[in-house]
């Protein structure tokens, strides 16, 4: 497949969080793809705890003001970017006063509130494709990180499969080892039903309680086409299930010159 635009929706990016594997996975995969000469676009929720000064945030008025609708109450959907220095990359970020401005620190803000912590992925997934058919940008690949964005993939072929800025991408989901703190609210089912997502269509959440991240990585890889082992200790039963998929699948490639490995990968799609 001959890449051009490269979308990566990411649960954290450093600078603006502090740095770790995922957050530092999350800078340097898009900046080394971009320097590769494909058009890159990030995005990632806006938690409370990112400094909008001290990284140069601005709204984009052309892209925000659409409500999202939740378990049947509405929450207007801000749209915020930086440029990551020095390699002059957008990212984007998604903002809501209800669901990403409430706490002071990385840890707190991602764990969020376990009863709606459903409610911010549905927000953040909506948000992030609602606003790429706004910008009229048209990826050739879509790269999910983290379990923030493991809904996108269930949403891109059951709620936008028809959308012609979306129906041909393809989708890749890495597989993480840096979970959840608490499991999802026990209503998590209910709120996508109400979105219009049939529970035929969501087997590894339905009858559980409270799901976990597992079961939202074993979602995403029922919905990605592509699958990455992007961690050395990634769960074995995960791996084994994205293996059995027979889908294109990518091991742990180390951290040495894996920015051409990953390029090989989207372009072996």
């Amino acid at each position: 497949m001959d890449i051009t635009r490269a979308l990566f929706i990411s649960q954290e990016i450093t600078p603006y969080l502090p740095a770790d594997t995922l957050s530092t996975l999350n800078r340097d995969l898009p900046q080394g793809v971009q320097e590769n000469g494909i058009e890159v676009r990030t995005f990632m929720p806006k938690y409370g705890c990112i400094n909008e000064r001290r990284n140069q945030l601005h709204e984009v008025i052309r892209l925000s003001g659409l409500n999202i609708a939740i378990d049947d109450s509405d929450h207007p959907l801000i749209i915020k970017v930086a440029t990551l220095q020095p390699s002059r990359m957008q990212v984007y970020f998604i903002d809501s006063d209800d669901y990403f401005e409430r706490h002071s620190s990385k840890e707190l803000e991602i764990v969020g509130n376990p009863a709606e912590n459903d409610e911010r992925l549905i927000f953040f997934t909506r948000g992030v494709i609602e606003t790429v058919k706004k910008l009229r940008w048209i990826p050739s690949v879509i790269h999910c990180t983290g379990w923030m964005s493991a809904l996108t993939p269930l949403y891109l072929k059951k709620i936008y499969a028809n959308d012609p800025t979306l129906k041909d991408v393809k989708i890749v989901y890495s597989l993480f080892d840096t979970p959840m703190v608490e499991p999802l609210g026990e209503r998590t089912v209910e709120k996508l039903k109400l979105d219009n997502i049939n529970v035929k269509d969501i087997p590894t959440l339905t009858g559980i309680e409270r799901p976990t991240d597992k079961e939202l990585h074993q979602l995403a890889i029922q919905y990605a086409d592509a699958l990455i082992q992007a961690s050395p200790d990634v769960d074995p039963e995960l791996i084994k299930m994205a293996r059995d998929t027979g889908k294109p699948f990518m091991a742990y490639p180390g951290e040495d010159d894996y920015v051409n490995k990953y390029l090989d990968f989207y372009r072996s799609l």
